[in-house]
């Protein structure tokens, strides 16, 4: 096959530029998140009341919702935490547990304890599935020095939400850092002693107050009347009147009992930017989408939700994940650019031929760009995780090139010519490069075959290496002798000072390192124990240990 290709070079080219192209597309239509797709069967289910004491959230709520979701097949854990005006239930399923069916059978139980839920509830439980790619990718601040958090709330969850969810790749939207408006009561308990008034009857009197009831009709046989009333209590001026009860023949109005302010639902929902009170909108992305271009579709947006907003309302980016990722992927590109630089240096320095400099440089974005088609074929993305595969591999798909043309010139400076010494080139080190690329994917088959969450999450890094150095095989079988036997030529062993230099103190390098094996051989003992078994062991026991590195950042 090797040979076939050597003498056809039309076909070498061709299928080099198809790896290129087909690379090429699939790293423009990669996803970009920060970390793989890997949905873990959790899910989060909330649920609110506002003002509700712990106690009364982890009795009244949280016991109804666990005694459903405790029924669901496939939990393994289910977490639950109760504070104040809020109740949260994490439930873990067994990680081959299909996650949209968990999802569903959530969402039933849900509906099977709503009627042993408390009526004063504003919102439904809701669910949501945790995944560690579901962090926010965007989170958007409101801030304003005139209006007020409710009134930011309400601004965001009726405008900005609602055109925000419309993007491609934005999955949920989330508001935080105030709630919506609300008009409170604040009652003087001296008062309530003095009128003997209860709780209870405060509540009755708002709450009859604002119930929304059809009002009739009165009609006679020539016309129809339509009764209409205002029985909405919208503003703290409509509450302040409203009759309680009756002590000595007096109303005790409202106005008698404490005061009533315009506030929110929840006051122990706060948010801050730079000192200031501000309302958060936490953006999270679809399964499979790009990071990268639904957050430049949200940036575009600003101007026009700017617009949509009352001026008084300063809406701007507090957190921007795409900047991590672009960090990341220039890293990458700046890893590659000064790898091709190192391996030409090295194949300058030992090999002493320009014209040889460039074989080995191709195999590496062809490598590269070939994976990247893996990876778009086997559905996964362009993470940190397989970024740093692809920064790996650099050093491992330039290994097979360099093989195959150091024994290339090896022959050509002995006489061969350059088409027979491509042949000879693979004939002699073609099963060896085999037995490396082979070598090299046999160490990643374990990661492959891993199971858990650390596989799930590390089994997109293998595939990247696995196919970059299945890739640099092919290209180093085709490609690299197809170059060598047009490229290459007699070079001149007497190309001058700089040529003889470069000899004269590989010569030595080589005469010492051929001094140390010498000692290492008729040491092998002392060599076996304390140099591969001693020190693997100490290290092994001191080293760090982890699930993810650490860093410096704080």
């Amino acid at each position: 096959m090797s040979a076939w290709l050597v003498y056809r070079p039309v076909a070498t080219t061709l299928l080099t530029l198809a790896i290129a192209l087909v690379g090429i597309l699939a790293f423009v239509n990669l996803p970009v998140p920060s970390l793989p797709q890997v949905d873990f069967p959790s899910i989060n289910v909330q649920a609110q009341l506002p003002d509700a004491s712990a106690e009364m959230m982890a009795s009244a709520i949280a016991t109804p919702l666990e005694r459903a979701l405790g029924r669901i097949a496939g939990v393994t854990e289910m977490t639950s935490s109760s504070s104040q005006g809020s109740t949260r239930i994490i439930l873990q399923f067994d990680l081959d547990w299909d996650i949209n069916g968990a999802a569903r059978d959530v969402q039933a139980a849900i509906n099977a304890a709503t009627s042993l839920l408390p009526t004063g509830m504003p919102n439904r439980p809701s669910y949501r599935r945790d995944n560690p790619a579901d962090s926010p990718i965007l989170i958007l601040t409101l801030t304003s020095d005139i209006l007020s958090r409710g009134q930011m709330y309400n601004v965001a969850s009726t405008i900005l939400a609602q055109k925000i969810s419309q993007i491609p790749g934005i999955g949920q939207v989330q508001i935080s850092g105030a709630a919506l408006p609300a008009v409170r009561v604040e009652l003087n308990p001296n008062a309530l002693t003095k009128y003997g008034v209860g709780l209870e009857d405060v509540r009755n009197t708002i709450t009859q107050t604002n119930t929304n009831q059809p009002k009739g009709l009165m009609e006679n046989d020539d016309q129809r009347w339509q009764i209409q009333a205002n029985d909405q209590a919208r503003k703290p001026e409509d509450y302040l009147p409203l009759i309680v009860n009756y002590q000595n023949g007096a109303p005790v109005r409202i106005a008698d009992l404490g005061a009533v302010v315009d506030s929110v639902e929840d006051l122990r929902n706060a948010g801050l930017r730079d000192g200031k009170a501000s309302v958060l909108l936490i953006l999270r992305k679809q399964p499979l989408a790009n990071v990268i271009e639904s957050i430049d579709q949200v940036i575009e947006l600003l101007p026009q939700l700017r617009a949509a907003i009352p001026s008084a309302i300063d809406l701007s980016v507090a957190v921007d994940r795409s900047l991590t990722i672009w960090a990341s992927i220039k890293e990458v590109e700046h890893s590659l650019f000064v790898s091709i630089g190192l391996v030409m240096l090295v194949v300058l320095l030992f090999l002493r031929d320009l014209r040889s400099t460039p074989v080995p440089i191709i195999a590496v974005p062809i490598s590269l760009l070939g994976s990247c088609a893996v990876i778009y074929f086997c559905h996964y993305s362009l993470n940190n995780l397989t970024l740093m595969a692809l920064a790996i591999a650099t050093g491992f798909v330039v290994d097979d090139a360099i093989v195959v043309l150091e024994n290339a010139s090896r022959h050509i400076d002995k006489g061969v010519p350059p088409f027979r010494a491509a042949l000879l080139a693979i004939k002699e080190v073609g099963f060896t490069v085999l037995a490396m690329s082979v070598s090299l994917v046999a160490v990643f088959l374990p990661i492959l075959l891993m199971g858990g969450v650390v596989g799930r999450l590390f089994r997109g890094f293998a595939v990247t290496l696995s196919a970059a150095v299945l890739v640099s095989l092919l290209v180093s079988l085709t490609v690299t002798p197809m170059l060598c036997a047009r490229w290459l030529s007699k070079g001149g062993s007497e190309q001058g000072r700089v040529y003889q230099g470069i000899g004269y103190a590989f010569d030595r390098l080589q005469a010492g390192y051929e001094s140390s094996l010498r000692w290492a051989l008729r040491h092998g003992r002392i060599m076996l124990l304390s140099g591969t078994i001693i020190l693997s062991v100490y290290l092994y026991k001191v080293i760090d240990k982890g699930f993810f590195p650490t860093t410096g950042w704080r």
